[in-house]
């Protein structure tokens, strides 16, 4: 038994937040039924594809697990479809522009008259307020949640992240509240609307940076490696916006991402400073204290570097963690899918799919010792439209051959 069974899922999603969302309950075991338009369907099947005539992988690895049910939701018929699986269903997820359902007559009004138990979850770019209507992609949530003014190095540009902290980061911020809902729901009986926005989402994994802006108030912030600090938070590099300062420091041979992560605490400083050769810098005052290196950090690190630079990053990583200095060999997407770690922990996954053959997925990071997770193929364009319908709608064959020659599945 899995941790969802029984939960059936209408996805109304498309591109990326919404899907990671509705992927996500996926694999936690609900029947999640993706509607997409007839002939086309969700426009990631076409978009960045590597193969002609196959679904990219930007679908297939947002995807898996999913029913497809090709649907005309503008035509009387679809609209009606519609319905009766929703009626049937436990949660809806969109992540239309704001009132594109309503226009189509499925307004939040409206569903709680066809099923008062749904769960209706949106993502949006913004939530309620003067941006309501803004179009939102991922960079303009980085850019409007804090993200970007903190990201990059003094002197530069705002620079984005390459985690998808705005789709993909407001996904997992949905999957809390719709299993939320989910569980109020057994004490109420009641379902909810439940609403997600891109901006609020990026805002709350900026949280430091807004503790780090009220501490300005009191004088500047100490473990920054910054030399001014304005009237606001400023880009600081790689240190580690925390009380312990950190950098990334290149490694030998030297290729664009030879670099291992190095966090000094104030207990490993004197271990740290005998294993690179600096048995004199242990214990001087100047250096011995974390107060003491605080005010000369570029140089402490350089010192660490020196060291790093005769090694590989693999080499530091290995001969920090054994004297218990935190370090991370910064991994480049090759690293990613060769790393025998991630593969045992399915956490890069191969996925068989009927047309492209093996491709590679990230997996599930949430694990649950009584629901593991079993990744499956995405589906294909109305592959489980008839399926759908007689199995959870309970319609005859000659209703959804109907369906079929009119173009409404």
């Amino acid at each position: 038994m899995t941790a969802l069974e029984g939960i059936r899922v209408v996805d109304m999603t498309h591109v990326q937040s919404g899907p990671v969302c509705t992927q996500m309950l996926a694999w936690l075991g609900a029947d999640v039924i993706k509607i997409e338009p007839p002939g086309r369907g969700d426009v990631t099947r076409s978009q960045l594809r590597d193969l002609p005539d196959v679904d990219s992988l930007y679908f297939t690895m947002l995807n898996c697990n999913k029913r497809s049910l090709t649907l005309d939701i503008k035509s009387p018929e679809g609209k009606q479809v519609l319905s009766d699986l929703i009626e049937r269903s436990d949660v809806l997820v969109e992540n239309f522009a704001p009132g594109a359902l309503d226009r189509q007559g499925f307004s939040w009004e409206r569903l709680r008259e066809l099923n008062p138990r749904l769960v209706y979850a949106s993502i949006k770019g913004f939530g309620p307020g003067s941006y309501e209507s803004a179009k939102a992609y991922e960079t303009i949530a980085q850019a409007m949640g804090g993200s970007m003014s903190t990201t990059g190095f003094e002197g530069g540009p705002p620079t984005s992240t390459g985690a998808q902290i705005g789709d993909s980061g407001s996904a997992i911020h949905l999957v809390a509240a719709v299993l939320a809902a989910l569980l109020q729901r057994t004490n109420t009986g009641r379902g909810q609307r439940v609403q997600v926005s891109m901006q609020h989402s990026v805002l709350n994994l900026c949280r430091v940076k807004i503790r780090d802006h009220q501490r300005l108030a009191h004088g500047p912030l100490a473990e920054y490696p910054n030399g001014e600090f304005g009237s606001s938070v400023p880009r600081s590099g790689n240190a580690s916006g925390g009380g312990q300062p950190g950098a990334a420091l290149r490694c030998r041979p030297g290729g664009p991402n030879d670099y291992a992560y190095v966090i000094i605490q104030p207990q490993v400083w004197e271990v740290l400073a005998r294993t690179i050769g600096r048995e004199d810098l242990a214990c001087h005052p100047d250096y011995a204290t974390a107060e003491a290196r605080l005010g000369h950090l570029d140089e402490v690190f350089s010192l660490v570097e020196a060291w790093t630079q005769q090694r590989t990053k693999w080499e530091v990583f290995e001969q920090l963690s054994a004297i218990n200095v935190p370090c991370g060999p910064v991994f480049d997407t090759s690293d990613v899918v060769a790393d025998q770690s991630l593969r045992e922990s399915q956490m890069v996954v191969p996925v068989e799919h009927p047309q492209r053959g093996e491709f590679l997925t990230v997996g599930c990071p949430l694990r649950l010792s009584d629901s593991p997770v079993v990744i499956h193929s995405p589906p294909l364009l109305g592959e489980h439209s008839g399926e759908v319908l007689k199995d959870v709608l309970s319609y005859d064959d000659r209703r959804i051959v109907a369906l079929k020659e009119t173009g409404v599945i």
